[in-house]
């Protein structure tokens, strides 16, 4: 997501400063996530905070990932809201990642912000799913109880992020279905909610120009689908007939070999963006098999910029 929107900052013409715990370029600056150093100075004078700072969750699930998966979010932006509370010209907005796994694992109706179940306490799940939500919750509290009044605040509970980068999701889901792998896991029936990762840059503009939204804000394409129907869209925008399927235990051998949870195949996540759609925002791709195809020839085609209208520092 971060390459995602500092290509697209960048092309447009804005400074985007990056903080990173590994600059090689001249606009990035060093900070570790948890301490106040002299990236504090980005902050002080930036129009605009994006922080999307935490451990991947493509991991195996074991105590010590799951430790460094809430410091990693909970720290950076605890210090953040610190940087941005002792700002002499404080950003007029914090845009704050979260994640749409926040909500329950549910299959009878979509999660919106206002009538959305938070997760943590479904039955029949592993008890051990509950552990993501918490540090959800752990994360958009942290920048809540942030001493900021001069910022407008928002939690961005976003879906799976679509780009045909390599290394995403998408690449990883396309080289399974390439490879014949991508049928239904476990029957397919769990809600897969996404973004494409142009309508992600224009949400992002958005929520910078509309000054009466704050809060949590869904990320999320208004048309999530079950996973097999998902699988499926995807195939045909790779030109793949069939996609082999996958029970649970199968896709716990996977999950093993990838070094991954099955929690992030197999929880339906049916997330819809409530508050863009009543705020009037238009999505370009809500539909998952325009979206695919779209992704698939830019991959193909090697394309992969999107353009937006935003000056900011990113975390």
């Amino acid at each position: 997501m971060g390459t995602v929107l500092n290509r697209a900052l960048t092309a447009a013409g804005h400074e985007v400063v990056v903080l990173t715990r590994r600059p090689v370029g001249p606009d990035e600056v060093h900070w570790d996530g948890r301490s106040p150093g002299p990236w504090t100075g980005a902050i002080d004078g930036s129009d605009v905070v994006i922080n999307l700072a935490g451990r991947s969750v493509s991991c195996r699930y074991t105590p010590a990932n799951l430790r460094v998966m809430m410091d990693s979010r909970v720290l950076s932006t605890r210090v953040v809201g610190e940087a941005i509370g002792a700002a002499a010209r404080p950003p007029r907005v914090w845009l704050q990642m979260s994640t749409a796994t926040v909500y329950a694992h549910r299959f009878d109706a979509p999660n919106d912000e206002a009538a959305g179940v938070i997760g943590g306490t479904e039955p029949a799940v592993p008890g051990y799913w509950s552990y993501s939500v918490d540090i959800a919750k752990a994360w958009e509290r942290e920048q809540e109880r942030a001493a900021a009044p001069h910022t407008r605040k928002v939690a961005l509970r976003s879906a799976m992020v679509m780009s045909p980068d390599r290394g995403g999701v998408f690449d990883v889901l396309s080289w399974l279905a390439r490879l014949g792998l991508g049928g239904p896991v476990a029957g397919g029936a769990q809600y897969v909610s996404w973004i494409h990762d142009h309508d992600f840059v224009r949400a992002v503009e958005f929520l910078v120009d509309r000054d009466d939204l704050a809060g949590p804000v869904n990320l999320a394409a208004p048309e999530p689908l079950p996973q097999r129907a998902f699988m499926r869209a995807l195939r045909t925008a790779w030109r793949v007939p069939v996609g082999l399927p996958a029970t649970r235990w199968m896709a716990e051998v996977g999950a093993l070999a990838l070094r991954s949870d099955t929690e992030l195949l197999l929880k339906s996540r049916r997330v819809v963006p409530g508050r863009l759609l009543e705020a009037g925002f238009a999505f370009t791709y809500p539909r998952w098999p325009e979206a695919a195809r779209d992704l698939a020839r830019r991959r193909r085609g090697g394309r992969r910029g999107t353009s937006g209208p935003v000056r900011a520092s990113t975390g």
